[in-house]
């Protein structure tokens, strides 16, 4: 059994957080009960109720936080960038780059929308919209600038995020390709789906090591 860390404070907070992400991520939100969760930390069934009032306030709280740690991690990665090149290339390197390394916050919070109740998944779907409503802006700030050439601005939103967030489903450490060469990657992809054939940028950052893809 665990170690018993105590029912109070940040500390054992944390603790429980880190646990219910875990055991969100091996087993699904309906699997995990309060019980396992409380063993996984090592205190008492009830005193979780210092912390949280219900495991739906758990998961909730966890797809809210990651989706806030995202908004505001890409806005301190856009800061000070200019023109909607720049900008887009900016967006797919960071989007990239943080999908590779929270692959557990993103599988939860795409695969456990639907076990949130009405009021949850409204706050969350908001949340989710400020997120994409970063990267329509750049498109359309981009076809205003006449360097994109967008169709439906929507559409290319949606068709983006869902290129880039695959990633998830395939990328492994240590694979074929380096951390640049994947993001130069999904830029070129992108960059090449939005712009006129003849304006499209060189590709920047690459690289490649010597294993099997992904």
């Amino acid at each position: 059994m665990a170690r018993t860390i105590g029912s109070h404070g940040p500390t054992t907070m944390e603790a429980i957080r880190k646990a219910g992400l875990r055991l969100i991520f091996q087993h699904g939100y309906e699997a995990m009960s309060l019980r396992q969760l409380a063993a996984e930390v090592g205190i008492q069934p009830g005193s979780l109720y210092n912390h949280i009032s219900t495991k739906q306030e758990l998961l909730s709280e966890l797809i809210q936080d990651h989706i806030n740690d995202l908004l505001r991690e890409l806005e301190a990665a856009l800061r000070d960038r200019h023109g909607a090149v720049e900008r887009l290339r900016v967006f797919v390197a960071f989007h990239v780059g943080y999908h590779m390394t929270r692959k557990r916050e993103v599988f939860i919070a795409n695969s456990e929308l639907r076990s949130l109740d009405p009021r949850n998944y409204e706050a969350v779907v908001a949340l989710r919209g400020a997120y994409e409503r970063r990267l329509a802006d750049i498109l359309t700030d981009g076809v205003a600038e006449g360097v994109f050439d967008v169709v439906d601005v929507q559409v290319a939103t949606f068709a983006i995020l869902s290129l880039l967030t695959g990633l998830c489903s395939w990328y492994r450490p240590g694979g074929r390709l380096t951390k640049d060469a994947i993001i130069a990657a999904h830029e070129k992809l992108v960059l090449s789906g939005v712009m006129p054939r003849s304006a499209e940028p060189a590709p920047v950052g690459g690289g490649q090591s010597g294993h099997t893809p992904g």
